[in-house]
């Protein structure tokens, strides 16, 4: 959430970076900005109205000491104190309306990401590795899959309906060999503290990673929505200090976490439905960093690369962008986007996207640090996929596909799987 002394002292500033969002939000400025000068003046009016009623409370004392009649005075505190409901209520609704306001605008781009207004002003950051070359035409991972066992669509629709996948046999064992290599290279080598956390949140958890107001119709929800299934691991990690004051000593925090994700894809409906590329439940390695403002892009360059290391590990071809203002998360001010190469599908697949938020979701969590200084202040939070794993897996398979079908296991996952090839 942006912060309203902001908004208030550099209202234009405000509107301009969110313009290069979307030509919409500098509107959103301006209604927030109304209701908090009606807002305001409201509670003004307020201690003025109490001023007034304590000042006659005063002269009915004095009467009332000298036997003198204060019926006057009383009928004017009556008065005052019904106006001061009335005040004291609408300055509420006012207040409520004011964070919903708030709630729906979204993060500033940060001043140095590329301005553009979709995912074709995206810069090309970096690129590691060839694609593979084939002397036969590559299969994709469904007609590989399918052939060699590895997952089970149809009858994952008979259980749960489309947009599902029921890994099966060594299919199955390649996705919990994958899951344990991506946890040990980020606890082991990379220093990030494993944590299994639940994977229903409340709804609060929800507005404070920014998932809510806006992209309710994407979540699956529970109790009438105050509880959800939660889209990413992000969620819970990010909300383990919610409400806390941390020691600027605390920091940084490395959190990595395995879940399962769920999405509807709300709006979605008609792509990348074959397969495992969009599916409503996916299992996915997140990476979550809480840093103070100061550290905050050094630590996310270095969450980045941490989500590289994975590709690396195995030999993938990826490669960095950078989205520009128009295609930026709702939350995040900085985004880069990890895109793998998937053989069969002759295209790049997004497996990571990692993002800095600032102080935007900090705020709407209430997650502080008390700085060397002693004041408190917000954190600066950011997170990464480390990586999601249906699409991993899709270029996995499709990368080291053979010319007889089978599929080689890259080397480093041969211990954590237990064979060297699937037939």
């Amino acid at each position: 959430m942006l912060d309203i002394r902001l908004i208030r002292a550099r209202p234009d500033f405000v509107r301009e970076r969110l313009a290069t969002r979307s030509s919409e939000l500098p509107q959103q400025v301006d209604d927030v900005l109304k209701i908090d000068s009606e807002r305001r003046q409201m509670e003004t009016r307020v201690q003025q109205l109490n001023a007034e009623r304590n000042k006659l409370s005063k002269q009915i004392g004095m009467l009332r000491s000298k036997k003198e009649s204060s019926a006057e005075q009383e009928s004017n505190v009556r008065a005052i104190g019904d106006e001061i409901d009335r005040l004291s209520q609408a300055s509420a609704a006012a207040a409520e309306l004011q964070t919903t306001l708030l709630l729906g605008i979204p993060n500033l781009p940060h001043a140095n990401v590329p301005i553009g207004a979709d995912a074709g002003a995206n810069p090309e950051v970096r690129v590691w590795n060839e694609k593979p070359v084939f002397s036969y035409q590559p299969l994709d991972h469904v007609e590989l899959g399918t052939k060699l066992g590895l997952f089970d669509l149809e009858r994952a629709v008979k259980i749960s309906g489309t947009g599902f996948v029921c890994f099966t046999n060594l299919g199955a064992r390649l996705q919990r060999g994958l899951t344990q290599f991506l946890l040990d290279l980020q606890t082991i080598e990379n220093g990030y503290v494993e944590i299994c956390p639940p994977h229903l949140v409340r709804r609060e958890c929800m507005v404070g990673t920014g998932q809510l107001p806006k992209f309710e119709k994407d979540a699956y929800e529970l109790e009438e929505g105050q509880t959800f299934l939660i889209p990413t691991a992000e969620v819970p990690l990010t909300n383990l200090y919610r409400n806390e004051i941390l020691s600027y000593q605390d920091l940084p925090k490395y959190l990595v976490a395995h879940t399962p994700c769920f999405r509807r894809e709300a709006g979605s409906a008609g792509r990348d439905t074959r397969g495992l590329i969009r599916i409503h439940q996916f299992n996915k390695v997140e990476l979550v960093k809480i840093t103070t403002p100061e550290t905050s892009y050094q630590e996310l360059e270095k969450l980045t690369a941490d989500a590289e290391k994975v590709l690396e590990r195995l030999d993938l071809h990826y490669r960095r962008i950078e989205l520009c203002t128009g295609d930026l998360g709702f939350s995040m001010a900085k985004t880069y986007d990890l895109e793998v190469w998937a053989p069969g599908q002759g295209r790049y697949l997004e497996v990571s996207s990692c993002s800095n938020a600032e102080d935007y979701q900090a705020r709407r969590m209430n997650l502080k640090f008390k700085d060397v200084d002693g004041k408190n202040r917000f954190c600066h939070t950011m997170n990464g996929s480390g990586t999601a794993l249906a699409r991993l897996y899709v270029a996995l398979v499709e990368t080291y596909q053979q010319p007889d079908r089978s599929i080689l296991i890259p080397e480093p996952l041969r211990d954590y799987v237990g064979f060297k090839e699937i037939r």
